[in-house]
């Protein structure tokens, strides 16, 4: 299997408890926008436990922290995921349910194909896309780096993507 895949992870601090009323609308929407993820085309694995509940992972230390991560078969079906589809619908909502982070939340890299991401790698590229802002090593939609094993030089790209669809969760 060769070549590379993209690895994402996004980090989200909710407002109040999972169990809460103010968060019932995105805990109701979690099992829909997963279905949409795992059908989407380009779309290779999501972290979860072996109950499929992502939310019960933590990282970086920060218990009230949720995380999603998946690995996609290239930038443009993760984008199209993300900016194209039904998520957006659901995301358009985060305000009501997450704090705005000051700290970039989100981090984007290449895996090769057929390897998964892992939490202490994911915790690894977001302290570093923090620390050093976009590389090679960990980058965003907005400011991405080519495949490694793509046939032009990895320069960065730099997109125009909406604030109002950007994704903390």
């Amino acid at each position: 299997m060769p070549g590379h895949h993209l690895a994402q992870v996004n980090i989200a601090r909710p407002l109040e408890p999972l169990t809460s009323t103010r968060l019932s609308g995105f805990v109701a929407a979690l099992d829909e926008i997963n279905a949409l993820a795992d059908a989407a085309p380009g779309f290779v694995w999501r972290l979860q436990t072996e109950d499929g509940d992502a939310t019960a992972i933590r990282l970086l230390d920060d218990d009230r922290l949720i995380v999603n991560m998946s690995v996609w078969s290239s930038m443009a079906s993760l984008t199209d995921f993300v900016y194209r589809s039904d998520h957006v619908r659901i995301m358009r909502q985060r305000r009501t349910w997450f704090e705005t982070m000051a700290e970039a939340y989100q981090a984007l890299w290449w895996v090769p194909a057929g390897q998964l991401a892992t939490v202490a790698e994911a915790e690894q590229r977001i302290t570093h896309l923090r620390a050093h802002g976009p590389t090679e090593y960990a980058f965003t939609f907005r400011d991405s780096f080519a495949s490694p094993s793509s046939p032009q030089p990895s320069m960065p790209e730099t997109h125009s993507v909406g604030e109002d669809l950007t994704c903390p969760a």
